[in-house]
């Protein structure tokens, strides 16, 4: 079971920027690739991005494509989202995913509990 824990949200001005960490409790994380969703009221869960497990490939949303860029730090147990020019359309509880790749594609197993990212206009 890995124990995931998002920090750095908060609220921040349109065309601001934040940086989301999600650590983990798994001294095995770096075998994991990680993902990170975001959820705004009234809407589905969305992908924002995963990274694979040594950090060499990442993956993006068109939505936030040359905006937002994952990384981690596999001696820190850490997955990082940094989020460049935010948007209001960003606004969403963002949280981060221990995972595998099934067909070239994200697949989440274990869930943090996420993180509110408020942009205002």
């Amino acid at each position: 079971q890995v124990q995931l824990v998002e920090s750095g949200g908060g609220l921040v001005q349109a065309g601001g920027s934040l940086r989301l960490s999600c650590a983990a409790s798994e001294r095995t994380f770096s075998r994991y690739p990680m993902g990170w969703f975001r959820q705004a009221p009234g809407k589905e869960r969305e992908f924002v991005g995963a990274i694979t497990s040594n950090g060499g490939t990442t993956t993006y949303a068109n939505s936030v494509k040359g905006r937002f860029t994952i990384s981690r730090d596999n001696a820190k147990n850490t997955v990082y989202l940094q989020m460049n020019s935010l948007k209001p359309e960003d606004t969403a509880v963002y949280s981060c995913a221990a995972g595998h790749y099934q067909l070239r594609r994200f697949v989440s197993d274990y869930w943090g509990q996420g993180t509110q990212v408020t942009v205002s206009s």
